[in-house]
């Protein structure tokens, strides 16, 4: 394997609970032009944006230094994945074909190079709340969306980035923010649940927003990908191994 694949999630661009949105975009469009050179797939893992709807014809404003990027990288012959997640949920057609990346909707099990990956956001996996399977339901209902188009963008756009605003400013202050220990950590109760059905080498999830590299056998890890909000983190396979490190490069500061 002469390349490598990096794996990135949670970057919630867009997002009204922090004041440096500029900034973290610029060093994750400086982390994408880092490794242009040596990747061969890029997997988003979801809530890259923190609030994604599309109409037919409007999409969300900003992200262009990003957009761009992935752009550029996917013209140049990069594999691009994303992976919807909770705050990116409502894309239709425009990133597939104005920026060229494979959209996944369902977790994916996938051999990398003689490995497998399960890949999911993380979002929903599991055993979860009523509450928490109530949202899910809403958030992917035809329906529901169908309703919400009728909706003008001004109002959809302020109430979906107030609503993001609002869920991250209220668990700022979790326990969940924090490591949950094995028997706690619902992913990776799942991922237990999976290996008794086949075996995983690494499982990749975004969602948790810690960084984590958790052995649950000799070979099979749990891996959380961190964010791109404090940790500035990122995983990566060079063909036999799962690295998680974090971007120490330069940001322009225009």
């Amino acid at each position: 394997m002469d390349k490598k694949i990096y794996f990135v999630s949670d970057a919630h661009l867009g997002s009204l609970a922090f004041d440096n949105d500029s900034y973290r975009e610029k060093k994750l469009v400086a982390w994408l032009d880092s490794i242009k050179d040596y990747a061969s797939d890029i997997y988003l893992l979801g809530d890259m944006f923190d609030f994604w709807y599309e109409y037919k014809y409007v999409v969300p404003k900003g992200f262009v230094r990003f957009l761009g990027k992935l752009a550029e990288l996917s013209d140049s012959g990069i594999n691009l994945h994303f992976f919807i997640g909770n705050h990116d949920i409502w894309t239709y057609g425009y990133l597939e074909k104005e920026i060229g990346m494979k959209i996944y909707k369902e977790p994916l099990i996938i051999n990398l190079n003689g490995k497998t990956f399960y890949l999911a956001h993380g979002n929903g996996l599991g055993k979860q709340p009523l509450s928490v399977r109530l949202i899910e339901r809403i958030f992917h209902s035809e329906i529901l969306r169908t309703l919400y188009n009728t909706i003008h963008p001004y109002f959809n756009m302020s109430f979906g980035f107030a609503w993001s605003k609002s869920n991250r400013k209220s668990k700022q202050n979790l326990p969940e923010n924090n490591f949950l220990g094995e028997d706690k950590e619902h992913l990776i109760i799942f991922a237990k649940s999976i290996l008794k059905k086949q075996h995983i080498d690494y499982f990749i999830f975004g969602h948790r927003h810690i960084m984590v590299n958790f052995m649950l056998q000799k070979n099979s890890q749990v891996i959380y990908l961190g964010d791109w909000i404090t940790n500035f983190s990122y995983g990566v396979f060079d063909g036999e191994n799962f690295t998680l490190e974090q971007f120490e490069g330069n940001t322009p500061s225009t």
